[in-house]
């Protein structure tokens, strides 16, 4: 049996991460590959990760993610222990951001993430001066400088997401459910962006607008339909 053939078991899983498929213990001859985790050969894998990191130690998946991250970034400010935080991470994770920044608060609502800050990177930042002071700094922008910030919200002025080019390198910024984004952090930004909307609602949930504006990234730079 090769190093990717395994067993497949659907059991109950025996840990707090969500899943509803595993895999049961290694049959046959144990792999080699240094990147495997002992304790997951023998006990079986019931994490939620793709197939191809089934029995894969937690290092070795970030350090595959890290080989492949998109150039864009994803800021959340934490100023009311916001439940849909954990939410973005886990949508963060899912689209393979290069980094998730928390603004505020240290402690953030870790429930929603369902253990994918795990496999995330996550910064925090005291201060939105802070964040951007990073952003100036960190060369990961256009030609090694400053990545841009592009918030999201619907504020006067602000322009349609569906008629934006989004830099491939950038930092996707986000606000609180209710109050939106700080008055510091939309002067900071170099762009404001809505979400068209069509119904009787002023706006639509945070966590929900963060994955449509993720997504929307990767349209534009994975698929390429602009």
């Amino acid at each position: 049996m090769s190093d990717q053939e395994h067993a497949v078991n659907p059991q109950p899983a025996d840990s707090h991460e969500l899943t509803t498929w595993g895999v049961g213990p290694w049959v046959g001859e144990l792999p080699t590959a240094d990147y495997f985790d002992p304790e997951l050969l023998a006990g079986g894998d019931t994490r939620n990760v793709l197939d191809e990191f089934r029995y894969w130690k937690m290092e070795a998946i970030v350090a595959a993610l890290d080989e492949r991250r998109h150039k864009y970034h994803v800021a959340i400010e934490n100023w009311q222990h916001d439940l849909n935080i954990g939410s973005i991470v886990r949508t963060a994770n899912a689209f393979l951001a290069a980094e998730v920044h928390i603004i505020g608060n240290r402690r953030w609502n870790r429930r929603g993430a369902m253990v994918t800050d795990r496999y995330q990177h996550v910064r925090h930042h005291p201060t939105v001066e802070d964040f951007v002071a990073w952003c100036q700094s960190c060369g990961l922008g256009p030609d090694g400088g400053p990545l841009p910030i592009i918030a999201i919200d619907n504020v006067p002025g602000c322009q349609k997401i569906e008629e934006y080019d989004l830099p491939e390198a950038c930092v996707l910024l986000f606000g609180q459910e209710g109050p939106g984004l700080s008055e510091a952090a939309i002067a900071a930004s170099d762009v404001v962006l809505e979400i068209s909307q069509f119904g009787s609602t002023r706006s639509i949930n945070a966590s929900a607008a963060a994955a449509i504006t993720m997504h929307c990234w990767i349209e534009q730079h994975v698929f390429h339909r602009r």
